[in-house]
């Protein structure tokens, strides 16, 4: 499988007057391209910080990072970051909430525009384009906020809980929407979640980190036997429970 992201030996701390604090320790993985990756571990053990060195917010103190095999500094790959909170503005409508990033980055084109509303389209808020983002459900401002960093077309999309906001019903059913559209777009993704029953359900792969300082204790590769592999599917397939228990036991011998 090509590589879209390398994370080799990684070792981030925070630094403060009283000291430091280390937050992940030799952190190696790779992320293949249309892979879904989900990272699981302890509140507090450096899973958003992972991110944020992926993201470029933050610089490793040891390690490397490449993006399409280049350094994360030297690469001109666009990352889309998605957040717990969808962050939609109320002055704008959904439609020029989706293009922010795009003036931003000063990408505002007849191109990217078509795109923007061919993905509201595709992904169920045409009629909702010109509302504002109070008039959506908690799912659908989800969505759009999913649609606003896909419209960037990224090759690597962090989700940092983007699911946790929302209450457990509308938190289901949005997790197997937009795992499925990841899907389509054919997009590389790293899902930092709480959540072993989302990881199991919409992963290729989990990642289970220890307490902090963070270290990768176990990969487990996910395989279901099924006529159509989707979030909710899984849910109710056999192999489900014995994955949900397996990663339980690696997050409670850290313990």
């Amino acid at each position: 499988m090509e590589q879209v992201l390398e994370l080799k030996n990684i070792h981030y701390a925070y630094h403060n007057l009283e000291g430091e604090t280390p937050a992940v320790t030799d952190i190696s993985f790779c992320l293949g391209k249309g892979e879904f990756v989900a990272i699981v571990g302890p509140s507090g053990c450096g899973k958003s910080t992972l991110l944020s060195l992926i993201a470029g917010l933050l610089v490793p103190e040891k390690g490397l990072i490449k993006i399409n095999g280049k350094y994360l500094r030297e690469s001109t790959t666009n990352v889309g970051y998605m957040l717990q909170h969808d962050e939609l503005f109320e002055w704008r409508t959904v439609y020029h909430n989706v293009i922010l990033g795009l003036e931003i980055q000063h990408m505002l084109s007849a191109r990217t525009k078509e795109r923007a509303h061919d993905l509201l389209d595709l992904y169920g808020l045409k009629q909702f384009e010109y509302a504002r983002p109070s008039e959506l459900s908690g799912g659908m401002r989800q969505r759009a906020a999913l649609i606003r960093t896909l419209v960037l077309d990224p090759d690597v999309l962090l989700l940092d809980e983007p699911f946790s906001a929302l209450d457990y019903q509308t938190r289901l059913n949005v997790g197997d929407d937009i795992g499925r559209i990841i899907r389509q777009e054919g997009k590389s993704a790293l899902l930092v979640t709480h959540d072993l029953s989302e990881a199991i359900s919409l992963a290729d792969r989990v990642i289970v980190l220890s307490g902090r300082p963070a270290t990768i204790q176990q990969t487990i590769p996910l395989i279901f036997d099924l006529p159509e592999d989707t979030p909710l599917a899984r849910r109710n397939a056999p192999e489900f429970k014995t994955y949900f228990n397996l990663i339980w036991k690696e997050l409670n011998t850290d313990e």
